[in-house]
């Protein structure tokens, strides 16, 4: 016969062990980590909530988050001055919801610009911001970034809005520049990835406000340009696809041009497909309002054919560009047989400039020089 006293404990025993325990990643969601310095990283990504206060960081900012998490940038970060490779900044997750709260990443530029960027001169971490997730990263201000801003290659779909990037500073000349600005290759966005918007951003720098080097399912929407070479597709290399690409209702001034397609002259075995342009609008633009050219480095060079570009189309509202005096509105170097198809150009309206340029273009329809 049991005793009740050996039942209790035995009954106890039982629910111990058929008591489910929760996983980590379950007792994760219901802390908040906080960031004061870098050695508090490895524990904060290990909460759902994040919360990044103002410190100065001696190296890489490295945030390795939790699907879902949420991030708040609460005060400024400053990074130290090294030449290394980089990024200053990264972030992987999937499903993040990110606020900058209007706060801002310093790159520490003047330390590093020479004027010569990432081709040469005392190395530079680059890119500044690598952006690897999926959900939203939003309102936060970039400055003096040492090369390249952000480069953006998301697992899935990203939306990046309110986002300033302000280089102006390297519009300056330094002791080490000979005259030419500080800063050079401060693309404002890299990107190579699929399912991207980029929206309402404001972007002041040398070098392309936003260039698509591969990819697909990319907007790029209501954002402002200024003081680089305008918004690009490329350059495109050997064996990649660019396709369904929207860029509309930005505004562009004060850059060498409004709207580029950059293919190598080397490059085989790629497309570039279904690009429209809606909305644009261009002013200050000092050596073309378009700019189609598959001679890259070179400019208005040799053109290549290994590259097929077709769907290229100004359509809906209209894209009003106007060019300085000595600039050409429209300017297209195509490789025989590479630009190909119908291109309806009805929503392109320029001014200003001189002639415009044509070598082996697509069958355009529908523009006229105002």
């Amino acid at each position: 016969m049991i005793s009740s006293l050996c039942l209790t404990v035995l009954l106890a025993s039982l629910l111990v062990v058929a008591a489910p325990s929760k996983p980590p990643s379950q007792l994760a969601k219901r802390c908040t980590g906080t960031i004061t310095k870098l050695g508090d990283v490895n524990y904060a990504v290990q909460c759902t909530t994040v919360n990044i206060n103002a410190f100065t960081a001696s190296s890489q900012l490295n945030l390795a988050l939790l699907d879902g998490t949420t991030v708040n940038l609460n005060g400024d970060i400053h990074f130290g001055n090294a030449s290394w490779a980089g990024p200053l900044f990264q972030i992987s997750g999937n499903s993040i919801t990110f606020n900058g709260n209007g706060h801002s990443f310093d790159g520490g530029g003047p330390f590093y610009w020479d004027g010569l960027g990432s081709n040469n001169g005392v190395q530079k971490p680059r890119p500044m911001m690598k952006i690897k997730i999926s959900g939203t990263f939003k309102n936060a201000k970039v400055i003096n970034s040492p090369a390249q801003v952000f480069s953006v290659s998301n697992p899935g779909p990203l939306v990046i809005s309110d986002v300033i990037v302000d280089d102006s500073q390297g519009d300056q000349p330094n002791s080490k520049s000979y005259g030419k600005p500080a800063g050079h290759n401060t693309d404002g966005f890299d990107v190579s990835t699929t399912n991207l918007t980029i929206q309402n951003c404001v972007v002041h720098n040398q070098d392309d406000c936003l260039a698509i080097n591969q990819g697909s399912n990319i907007v790029f929407t209501g954002n402002t340009c200024s003081g680089g070479h305008g918004i690009s597709l490329g350059s495109i290399g050997s064996r990649v696809s660019v396709s369904n690409v929207v860029i509309s209702g930005n505004t562009i001034t004060n850059s060498d041009q409004a709207l580029r397609i950059k293919t190598n002259a080397a490059a085989s075995g790629s497309t570039v497909s279904g690009i429209s342009y809606s909305g644009n609008t261009g002013t200050g633009l000092k050596r073309f309002g378009v700019l189609i050219d598959q001679s890259y480095p070179k400019v208005l060079g040799t053109p290549g054919t290994g590259v097929k570009l077709s769907g290229v189309n100004f359509v809906g509202h209209a894209n009003t560009l106007t060019v300085d005096s000595t600039a050409t509105p429209v300017a297209i170097n195509c490789g025989r047989n590479a630009c190909i198809g119908s291109w309806s150009w009805t929503s392109l309206k320029t001014s200003g400039g001189k002639a415009n340029y044509f070598v082996n273009t697509a069958q355009v329809t529908g523009y006229t020089v105002y």
